[in-house]
């Protein structure tokens, strides 16, 4: 017997993207099924899920500055410096502006209509004419109301109450009354029956939650002083008209806060002006009853001096102490941390200019302050750099006012001492002219100080008329009837590509959980036991048939097996029942007698004999028989129809098959059949079932080992290459029986060597339809009858 050495191979894999592409497509209705599913997902998530509009608006920050703010300066802090363009967002987006942009739409009544999945924002149509009679705002009904009309003078109301449906027939015009909500309904005309209408009453805090929601506010570019705006709500009118108010209430605030100082200022003269108006009238009543009490019309070029002389101390003294009143209420204000501190009266060059810029410096501080605390905590390092910056300003502003009023009592002081030298002279005048010049002086003060804050008043209102915001609408909000979510062609993108990643897993795991062998690869991956053939699965009795011509490769390949002996020995089996062992040594026997080859068959397997079952002959006399020395060779060859072909059943089943098997008669029936036969074939039992085969297989010129596609698992490839190390065989091959294409478990790789093989051999898929096999036409799926 010639000896062939088996290397065990170290072959490179290389990844076929072909074979990857062929089983892919093989299965190509589970990538197409995946693919439709995600599809059918994505739409109905696209049917159930509310579309989103938005829109956007641009304003642009800057200072302005008008004309007549350039003529009058009636304050040294008339206007805030501009705060940071982030403390800017947080005021958009503060609840106070919300509210004050939702109050100027019609809020009152949301409507809407009752479709089958969702309802639908008819925002701002209102087909219902709902009269509001009152609504208690803290306390009110604020669930969905339906309406459906019944007829010209009735319909119909729904709305749940304590988690029930509660139903009413109401009447046009006639009041009603749901939680503290009383209205009225006015017929609205023709309305198709199968339309529900959907109201809600509404507060300003009702819908102040939606437009925070969907309110986004960003910088158009890095560093620069615009601002865009955006609104995203599932009604896109209700977007573009509340993004609409809100830049245009900024805007009225914007305005509001710069004319803050202005207004303080004015309300102060106001009070000033209401307690002086009271006694300029009271004095000039009393001068006039003296006058003609006392029929003194005027007083004399001396007195009227003194008089006039007075009468300007007196003013400016009267000035001095409204001014103290001012800058006390400045330092109240900066001393109890107002958001905003100004300072309400011109003090006219009484106070350091640098007080000015430390108030604006401490309305910015404190404007930053407000924005960081939406962000972060209080005691955060932010805010507590910020507390830090606060506190210094604070001082420096404090110990300013301080000095002020100091300055402010010298003054007033001085002025004290000089009215006493003119109290003197006064008092040397005649006692009429006396009283007179007293009822002259307290007028003439009342009236002086009265003038001069009516002055005053007058300038700042025009300053506050002439104030613009600090800020412009570039571009308004326009309604956007494209949906921005959800994205369709992004979500079917999307599920496309889901239900194709679906179901590439879907056929890697069915190739994973698959536990049998279907491609040669997987088996000469496995062992360095060489494959001598592939027969293909049995398609009927047919010598031209792709079976036929795969068992003749392996019977050529078996001629190159142990050629230097005359006369050989062939045991096949396999790893358990139902490989086909049986199978292919009939078919291998068959086809050696077809060449003349003396060749005679032993069913060896005595635990389940069957091989008789196919030559249609008993089984009553055969090996076992044999083996315990009841019969002798020629006894228990039995002849076939071939004359070439003889086969010797198993015979009864003995209780002991495994030492019969060992028997030394075994040896001697080899010897004797290798003088009378050119191939003895021998079909074993079940290697991996039960170790009878063991002898026949130490026995043997060539072990064929059977591997059956979709049958054989994959440790099966590995008994072969075990059994020759354990036995120390060298004559080992495999058979890879009843071959049928899979090109879903096929494997994937390609390999740049033979991968090993001793001999030639093919599974025929790349031949088909080539002309040479009669069972290579098969009918066309639809010329099939079903």
């Amino acid at each position: 017997m010639q000896e062939e050495k088996v290397q065990k191979r170290s072959d490179a894999k290389e990844i076929d993207y072909l074979k990857i592409a062929r089983i892919l497509l093989s299965r190509w209705y589970i990538l197409a099924g995946s693919i439709l599913t995600a599809l059918l997902i994505a739409y109905a998530y696209l049917w159930f899920t509310p579309k989103t509009y938005a829109t956007s608006g641009i304003l642009k920050f800057e200072e302005k500055k008008s004309e007549l703010s350039d003529l009058v300066n009636a304050m040294s802090n008339s206007g805030r410096s501009p705060a940071s363009l982030q403390s800017e967002k947080f005021i958009l987006q503060s609840r106070n502006l919300l509210l004050s942009a939702i109050k100027q739409l019609d809020y009152r009544i949301s409507f809407y209509i009752s479709g089958r999945l969702r309802d639908y924002d008819l925002y701002p149509k209102q087909p219902l004419h709902i009269n509001l009679l009152k609504l208690d705002s803290l306390n009110f009904y604020q669930g969905a109301i339906a309406f459906k009309p019944i007829n010209e003078k009735t319909f119909n109301l729904s709305w749940s109450a304590s988690g029930k449906e509660v139903q009413k027939v109401c009447t046009y015009n006639t009041p009603l009354s749901i939680g503290n909500v009383g209205f009225t309904i006015k017929y609205p005309g023709p309305i198709q029956p199968n339309i529900v209408y959907m109201f809600k009453f509404n507060t300003p805090e009702s819908l102040l939650g939606r437009v925070n929601e969907g309110l986004r506010t960003s910088e158009a570019a890095k560093n620069s002083n615009i601002v865009s705006l955006q609104q995203t709500d599932s009604n896109p009118r209700f977007a573009a008209d509340i993004l609409n108010a809100i830049m245009s209430g900024y805007l009225d605030y914007d305005r509001n806060q710069k004319a803050q100082s202005a207004t303080q200022m004015i309300r102060f003269i106001n009070e000033q002006q209401e307690y002086l108006s009271s006694k300029v009238k009271g004095s000039e009543r009393s001068l006039e009853k003296y006058k003609q009490h006392s029929g003194i019309m005027d007083v004399n070029s001396s007195a009227s001096v003194a008089l006039s002389k007075v009468t300007e101390l007196e003013s400016q003294r009267s000035l001095l102490k409204i001014q103290l009143m001012a800058i006390d209420q400045l330092k109240k204000q900066i001393s109890n941390e107002k958001h905003h501190a100004s300072l309400n009266f011109n003090l006219e060059g009484n106070i350091d200019p640098l007080l000015g810029t430390l108030i604006s410096k401490l309305n910015d501080l404190l404007t930053d302050k407000n924005a960081l605390l939406k962000t972060y905590n209080s005691t955060s390092e932010t805010v507590e750099e910020v507390n830090s910056q606060i506190a210094k300003v604070k001082n420096a502003a404090l110990q300013n006012i301080n000095a002020s009023n100091q300055r402010i009592q010298k003054n007033i002081a001085y002025i004290n001492t000089q009215l006493s030298q003119v109290d003197q002279q006064v008092s040397s005048f005649p006692a009429a002219e006396k009283d007179m010049i007293s009822l002259l002086r307290d007028f003439e003060i009342n009236e002086k100080v009265y003038s001069f804050l009516s002055e005053k008043k007058l300038e700042a209102q025009i300053n506050r008329s002439a104030i613009l915001p600090g800020a412009t609408i570039i571009e308004p909000a326009q309604v956007n009837d494209t949906p921005i979510s959800p994205n369709v062609p992004k979500i079917y993108r999307s599920a496309i590509i889901f239900g194709l990643l679906a179901g590439l897993a879907i056929i890697a795991f069915i190739r994973i959980l698959n536990p049998f062998i279907y491609d040669k690869e997987s088996v000469e991956n496995m062992t360095t036991i060489p494959i001598v053939g592939i027969i293909r699965k049995y398609s009927g009795p047919s010598p031209r048939s792709i079976f036929a011509e795969s068992v003749r490769a392996v019977r050529t390949n078996l001629n190159f097996l142990a050629s230097d002996q005359k006369s050989k020995v062939i045991c096949i089996t396999s790893e358990v029942a139902g490989e086909g062992k049986s199978f292919v040594a009939l078919n291998l026997s068959n086809t050696l007698a077809l060449i003349d080859k003396k060749v005679v068959l032993i069913g060896a397997d005595l635990r389940r004999p069957k091989l008789h079952h196919t030559f249609g002959s008993a089984n009553s006399k055969g090996l076992s028989n044999y083996l315990v020395n009841q019969a002798t060779v020629d006894e228990i060859i039995q002849h076939t129809d071939h004359n070439n072909l003889d086969f010797i059943s198993s015979g009864p089943i003995p209780p002991n098959p495994s030492e019969l098997l060992h028997h030394e008669r075994l040896t001697g029936l080899l010897n004797e059949l290798k003088k009378r036969y050119e191939i003895i074939m021998i079909d074993t039992a079940p290697v991996g079932l039960v170790s009878d085969s063991i002898p026949l297989i130490c026995r043997s010129d060539i072990n064929i080992f059977v591997i059956r596609y979709g049958k054989s698992k994959h440790n099966a490839a590995l008994i072969p290459q075990a059994l020759a190390k354990e036995y120390n065989l060298n004559n080992m091959a495999i058979v890879l029986n009843a071959f049928e294409e899979n090109v879903l478990q096929s494997g994937y790789y390609k390999s740049s060597t033979s991968q090993g093989r001793l001999h030639y051999y093919a599974d025929y898929n790349s031949h088909q339809h080539s002309g040479y096999y009669e069972d290579e036409k098969k009918s066309k799926w639809w010329s099939i009858r079903r």
